[in-house]
């Protein structure tokens, strides 16, 4: 299946809005790919798929991952805010025919964050935050950030998300708080080496 094919296909799989989100993270991957040296066809189809399960309904999204025999933790089975992430990589393989490993894992990943991501995961993590569409305190700062450099504007996403989750009283997932703690490790290393 060619983009084109797989956009005409979640183009009536997704609301207007979230489809005009999607094609804002496809813009903000491929410059950030262009820009940090990073797979730009890879970003590409991660970023277009990233949200392909995300206005499944909760149970939907279960019945996905429950197919493939994938056991998650009882906070990511019971929150489709966590889930569409896994429940995404699924639908990209099963519906959009995507094998590539590095992409399945840019969209398994691409809400929660995970320890040690990579290059194109980072991409579509901040991607996803940046994209022209988003309008949230702080976002201006994000974008200008991202265009200087990757790792610090990951980190500023990571913080935004965790202080967003603090002032509403939420729950705060175990993966990205590990994953906050891997990229700091990571930034404080490459400083190091400097």
């Amino acid at each position: 299946m060619t983009i084109e094919e797989m956009k005409a296909q979640l183009s009536q799989h997704l609301s207007k809005k979230r489809f005009i989100h999607t094609l804002g993270v496809v813009d903000a991957a491929v410059e950030l790919a262009e820009q940090y040296g990073a797979d730009i066809e890879k970003a590409k189809l991660a970023a277009l798929l990233h949200d392909s399960a995300k206005e499944y309904k909760l149970k939907d999204m279960q019945a996905v991952v429950e197919s493939k025999g994938l056991a998650v933790d009882s906070m990511m089975r019971n929150s489709g805010a966590l889930l569409h992430g896994l429940a995404g990589m699924i639908v990209a393989e099963q519906d959009y025919g995507v094998i590539d490993p590095e992409v399945l894992e840019a969209i398994r990943v691409h809400t929660t964050g995970k320890p040690h991501m990579s290059k194109l995961d980072k991409i579509v993590f901040l991607a996803d935050y940046i994209e022209v569409n988003r309008d949230f305190p702080g976002v201006e700062a994000l974008r200008d950030l991202a265009k200087e450099n990757l790792n610090q504007a990951v980190l500023l996403g990571y913080d935004n998300t965790i202080q967003f989750l603090l002032d509403s009283k939420a729950t705060i997932y175990t993966l990205t708080i590990e994953g906050r703690n891997a990229l700091i490790e990571e930034i404080q290393a490459n400083s190091r080496e400097k």
